[in-house]
């Protein structure tokens, strides 16, 4: 079984791997994959040996704090995100302020700033190195979490980026405390070299702006990441929190929460439909854009099935509740978008490897710069100063962010176009489809049969329709039923001794005449002539259109065409398909003729007609050997191969079963769809790349410097209080690059 879980406490993606592997040793665990930026872990277990608090018992003892997810109203979310997001600027509010002032003390003399006379000179250093110890005891404390967490981790064998901030700001306070006591040693004891040499390093600045300045980082670190969260709470605001329904005869508000199957609920004009059902009573046209990202408005009356997040432009309808709360089609959105959010890619578990050794690597380096500037007889305070350095300029934040941020906002976007994305994979599947196979009916095509074509003589038309309406309205076939639908205005013939012959046509008489309507073999096996109407049927034929010819009384009277229609997107889409490099194959069981002609319609590279259900997935496989493969589909019969496929996409008009079988949903039945995933794919592959490419060439390039290896050569040293500036900024490098993706 499957469970979410919160997780409080993780501030990188060191956390976030200690959380996994704590989790992930437990026996019974299938499982285990944390989200860092929405802070959730989502873990499958059996749970006839693992219980949700066993979860929670793994995740306490590796140093953080979890709590089983529930479901919650938007409103409730965003109150959390609030809170989270409060103490952070108050933080931020209250360091500035303290570190406004101990620079003042600390520098100000330096910019020949007044300087009270209490602070000057050597009999004032005592006075002077206090002060700014009692000013940064604040700063210390509003940003004690750090402390907190990062010392947690470390005795738990999990050190993390908070560690690397506590121990580095730590490091600075608690030397500054030891000069404190050194300059006081000196004045007791009249060695003004110690009181001098001690009162110019004191380190509480240091110590001060390493907080601030993580804690800025931090700060614009969490509102871009709030925006990463926008499409997903852009759909949990589409469902009304209240609804009207009928109870007892009388029509009531009720929260929607409460809404029951079979309730009959009501839905007026410029209100959005709050669940999943059947229309029951009147008419409107609907924008469904919320769901499939179609602006064309639909218009739904009696009998027809409407999905929750429509929103009623011009009437009053009333609806059968068939799907409520986590079953409506909304939900079952924001429930794929969550988890694509929390899923890995597989980008990403380079990043996750490093991530784990990477704090126990920065920390063991800073001591070994330590030492080694101590045996080179550089003197403690420069020895620390590039330890300190070493430390805080390390954030494995932006290693842990650089994929997982990228693809919240791909999934999210795409959700709002009506693109449903299952697994964080698709990006670096789809990026790299090098052969896309289509199948025809209903995702091609329409997927519905229509009359196309009739030939008949002028003069002899309108009985031969009221005969093509007399012989396929008692008939169920598909072909019958377009007829029907296109005959509806015509007049009905008697008829008598009806019946349908299976794979060849229907029978009758009419007037006592016998009457005739099938196949050319049909028409062969009841001698009749047809040679007057074999050219036109063979062009149709050609044209993709199946031809169904008619008799009375063994004379032929014409011949009508029935075509699927080809989508109106398709065309453009195959052909920005290849303009991409990508193979397009059309795969079908219909007949070669038909094939052919969509597929030279629709302008794919290969058809591949007459292929039985159970064939499609061999096909696929054969192409898989090939490159990396795309199979878009609709039916049950897809089913095999959407899931054989490297990535299978599901028209969401489509049967439940094709639908469960992929990867991609696309709500929509247009293909547009299909580009927009491969080109947008494409795009947050690329941005990925950016975001770990700068991540690793910032700590390639920062550590070094912070060590001091352009010291001697160069005369260059990096102060730690830039470097905690540097290792702030990343992070929001990282994520205002992955925020791009909302413009593509």
């Amino acid at each position: 079984m499957q469970k979410k879980f919160n997780v409080e406490g993780m501030s990188c993606s060191a956390c976030s791997a200690s959380v996994e592997r704590a989790v992930g040793k437990i026996e019974g665990v299938n499982s285990a994959s944390v989200d860092l930026l929405s802070k959730t872990l989502i873990c499958d277990f059996d749970e006839k040996k693992v219980t949700a608090d066993t979860v929670i018992n793994a995740v306490s003892k590796a140093g953080f704090s979890a709590t089983l997810k529930e479901e919650k109203k938007a409103e409730t979310k965003k109150e959390e995100t609030k809170e989270d997001y409060t103490p952070v600027k108050t933080r931020l509010i209250v360091s500035f302020i303290f570190l406004f002032i101990l620079m003042y003390v600390s520098m100000g003399h330096m910019l020949s700033l007044p300087e009270p006379p209490f602070f000057k000179g050597r009999e004032n250093a005592l006075t002077f190195a206090f002060t700014q110890l009692l000013l940064t005891l604040p700063v210390i404390y509003v940003n004690r979490k750090f402390f907190f967490t990062g010392i947690k981790a470390l005795k738990n064998g999990a050190p993390n980026m908070d560690t690397l901030v506590a121990i580095g700001s730590l490091a600075g306070a608690v030397y500054g405390v030891f000069a404190i006591y050194m300059i006081g040693y000196g004045q007791g004891h009249g060695q003004w070299e110690i009181v001098d040499t001690y009162r110019h390093n004191l380190y509480f600045e240091s110590s001060a702006m390493i907080l601030t300045l993580v804690t800025l980082g931090k700060f614009f670190e969490s509102r871009s990441k709030d925006r990463t969260g926008d499409a997903l709470r852009g759909l949990e605001s589409l469902s009304p929190e209240k609804a009207l329904v009928e109870r007892g005869g009388t029509v009531v508000e009720i929260l929607t929460s409460e809404i029951q199957v079979g309730d009959t609920v009501i839905v007026r004009p410029g209100s959005r439909v709050p669940i999943d059902g059947v229309i029951t009573d009147g008419g409107a046209s609907f924008d469904t854009s919320a769901l499939t990202g179609e602006s064309v408005p639909v218009f739904k009356s009696v009998g027809d099935e409407i999905a929750s997040a429509s929103l009623s432009l011009d009437g009053e309808i009333k609806i059968k509740a068939t799907g409520v709360g986590k079953d409506t089609t909304l939900s079952k959105i924001i429930e794929l978008v969550e988890g694509a959010g929390a899923s890995k890619a597989p980008i990403a578990r380079l990043a996750d490897k490093i991530s784990r050794v990477f704090v126990p690597t920065v920390m063991t380096i800073a001591l070994v710069t330590f030492g080694v500037w101590m045996l080179l007889g550089e003197g403690f305070e420069f020895s620390l100063s590039r330890a300190l350095s070493v430390l805080v300029i390390s954030c494995p934040c932006a290693l842990g962010l650089a994929t997982p941020v990228a693809i919240t906002v791909s999934v999210g976007r795409l959700a709002r176009e009506g693109i449903l994305v299952k697994s964080a994979s698709f990006a670096e599947s789809l990026a790299e489809v090098k052969i896309a196979i289509f199948d025809k009916t209903g995702t091609v095509t329409e997927g519905k049969m229509s009359v196309s074509d009739v030939s008949v003589k002028e003069s002899e038309k309108e009985f031969f329709l009221s005969l093509v309406k007399t012989l396929e309205e008692k008939s169920d076939h598909p072909l019958a039923l377009a007829m029907t639908e296109y005959t509806s205005e015509s007049t009905s013939l008697e008829i008598t001794d009806f019946k349908a012959v299976a794979g060849k046509g229907v029978e009758g008489k009419i007037d006592g005449k016998e009457a005739l309507g099938g196949n050319l073999r049909f028409m062969k096996e009841k001698n009749i002539d047809i040679s007057s109407l074999e050219k036109i049927a063979e062009g149709y034929a050609e044209e993709g259109k199946t031809a169904t010819y008619f008799a009375l009384d063994g004379k032929a009277l014409g011949v009508v065409a029935i075509s699927d229609t080809v989508k109106a997107d398709a065309k453009s889409t195959i052909e920005e398909l290849k303009r991409l490099g990508i193979k397009t194959v059309l795969l079908t069981g219909d007949n070669s003729y038909t094939a052919k002609a969509v597929g030279s319609i629709a302008g794919f590279d290969e058809v591949i007609s007459d292929v039985l259900p159970q064939d499609k997935q061999r096909v696929v496989k054969e192409y898989r050997e090939r490159g990396r493969t795309l199979m878009v589909g609709d039916g049950i019969n897809d089913s095999p191969a959407l899931a054989t496929a490297d990535v299978g996409m599901a028209i969401g008009t489509g049967t439940d079963i094709a639908i469960d079988a992929s990867d991609i949903i696309l709500m929509s039945g247009g293909l547009h769809g299909v580009l927009r995933c491969v080109t947008y794919a494409k795009a947050t592959v690329r941005n990925i790349k950016q975001n770990l490419f700068w991540a690793f060439f910032y700590n390639a390039l920062g550590i070094p410097l912070a060590a001091g290896v352009l010291f001697y050569p160069l005369g260059i040293v990096l102060n730690p209080m830039i470097g905690a500036a540097a290792m702030s900024f990343s992070s929001v490098f990282v994520v205002t690059n992955a925020l791009r993706l909302y413009k593509k």
